[in-house]
């Protein structure tokens, strides 16, 4: 036999052994898997294909809701995943014990060597970093911080004051991003980024973060390939990683307390104290894993409900009527405080409704059954199943939220049924996983609402026309841009300095 022959024999017995390899997986997993009998998309039956497509097409959340409109509380969206949309999953699934799925793994930044709150999926370790960082998260921490925040809504407004003067669009897209970026920086290690300062993408950190999306969404399948790839060490030696601006601002905020005691009581001097105490526990890296991934995290997801609680008051005027008479009459400081934005019960209520309207985060947020398995709404589960709940999906059910579930109703808020529909509003998760930033989150979105309302008429550029937006990890709009106006108002209902 020759030697061209024989080669050639060789590739055709490794092609009809990989072949046969791959048929035999695909009959496994779609007819003899213990989920085999839960119905789905064809390409969930015996592969990720399914959520990775949608993953590129960018709008995940559409088609799963679809899914369980067609099959119920039960979908095979993966060949090892089924998501759960009933709104009971949320007490049996996310408020569990179980660890998390290993997709989040993908979110340690810069590599692996930096595990945080977020990436990590084992849940007793979860609760573990919880507790070191706790403090910096605390609401009597963040409170703390409200004068700083405060300025840099001051410098918001100043920069919209310039684009109005000068009758240019305002995109809202990146200026939220801008504003999210330079509080969250403030919080963390009183530094702001600049990004309001200079009235652009410094380091295209926003660019890069919704490049990033894409990635995360994807590769979270392979998390096992991230360490070769944007996660290998190598990359972030060469300073090639998108993220290493924010880590290695944060790894300079860090050194320079080593030098200088007076400081704030900053989020960042908050886990140091920490530390110091319990060196046993948390270590120096747990420190900057956890400021990255709290600028990494805290941006989008601002930015994406102010943006979309914007874009639908833009819709809906007579919403934004009663929300801006509602605020006129409160008399508001200069920079709405904190205190005065909770005793606005409508403000509230369009906060609320955006939240649910356009959740940030619009992925399934991943469980894993246990050794011995998990019974979840009296179906049993094997050991290593995953199981998902998409916050969109639970946002649109209609038996908690009504017949016009589909639609952006604040009133939904304003009722007694309605203030029993909180403990479903999970677009900050709930159980272990809750979003930490959920306080800073929440007073961010609360001042900066009533301070432009109050200040500013907004009009889109071309009214009524439809933004943009894909789910990649976090839904983030763009492409609507707007004209704004000083609002003039009466001395008696001007705000207090």
């Amino acid at each position: 036999m020759s030697e061209g022959h024989s080669a050639a024999t060789y590739l055709g017995l490794a092609a009809g052994t990989a072949a046969a390899f791959v048929f035999v997986l695909f009959v496994r997993r779609r007819w003899f898997s213990s989920i085999s009998d839960i119905p789905g998309p064809f390409l969930g039956s015996f592969s990720v294909l399914w959520q990775i497509i949608h993953a590129f097409k960018g709008h995940t959340e559409e088609a799963t809701i679809a899914e369980h409109k067609k099959h119920g509380d039960f979908v095979r969206i993966g060949y090892n995943e089924v998501s759960i949309g009933h709104p009971d999953a949320i007490t049996e699934v996310l408020k569990s014990q179980m660890n998390k799925g290993d997709w989040y793994r993908i979110f340690s930044l810069p590599d692996s060597r930096y595990v945080n709150q977020m990436s990590e999926v084992d849940a007793k370790r979860h609760i573990a970093k919880t507790k070191n960082i706790a403090s910096g998260y605390a609401f009597s921490n963040v409170i703390k911080a409200e004068p700083y925040i405060d300025g840099a809504l001051q410098l918001l407004e100043k920069r919209l004051d310039s684009l109005s003067e000068a009758h240019l669009p305002v995109h809202f897209d990146e200026w939220f991003n801008f504003l999210g970026f330079d509080i969250v920086g403030e919080v963390t290690f009183s530094k702001q980024f600049g990004f309001l300062d200079q009235g652009r993408d410094i380091g295209n950190a926003i660019a890069n973060t919704r490049a990033l999306g894409i990635y995360v969404a994807v590769m979270g399948h392979f998390w096992w390939a991230h360490d070769y790839l944007l996660a290998n060490p190598l990359i972030g030696y060469l300073n090639l990683q998108p993220t290493m601006h924010i880590f290695d601002t944060c790894l300079a905020a860090v050194d320079a307390r080593s030098k200088n005691d007076k400081v704030r009581k900053d989020m960042i001097e908050q886990w140091i104290d920490m530390r110091k105490k319990h060196p046993d526990r948390m270590d120096e890296k747990e420190i900057l894993a956890a400021a990255v991934a709290n600028i990494g995290a805290g941006a989008d997801t601002v930015s994406a409900t102010l943006q979309a609680l914007f874009y639908n008051l833009l819709r809906n005027e007579e919403t934004l009527r009663k929300l801006r008479e509602e605020i006129d009459g409160a008399n508001l400081a200069e920079v709405p405080t904190h205190e005065e934005t909770q005793k606005l019960p409508f403000l509230q209520a369009c906060i609320k409704e955006a939240l649910r309207f356009h959740t940030p985060v619009a992925f399934g947020l991943p469980r894993v059954a246990p050794p011995g398995g998990v019974t979840v709404l009296g179906r049993h589960f094997e050991e290593g199943v995953i199981l998902s709940v998409n916050p969109w999906v639970i946002h649109r059910r209609r038996e908690i939220f009504g017949e016009d579930a589909d639609l952006f109703n604040p009133d939904r808020w304003m009722t007694d049924s309605g203030r029993n529909r909180e403990r479903y509003l999970i677009a900050f998760g709930v159980g272990y996983g809750q979003c930490p930033g959920r306080h800073l989150a929440q007073l961010e979105l609360s001042k900066t609402t009533a301070m432009l309302i109050r200040d500013y008429d907004i009009k889109q550029v071309e009214e009524g026309k439809s933004w943009r937006f894909e789910t990649h990890f976090t839904a983030v709009p763009y492409g609507w841009p707007c004209y704004v106006t000083r609002r003039r108002r009466s001395s008696e209902g001007s705000n207090r300095k």
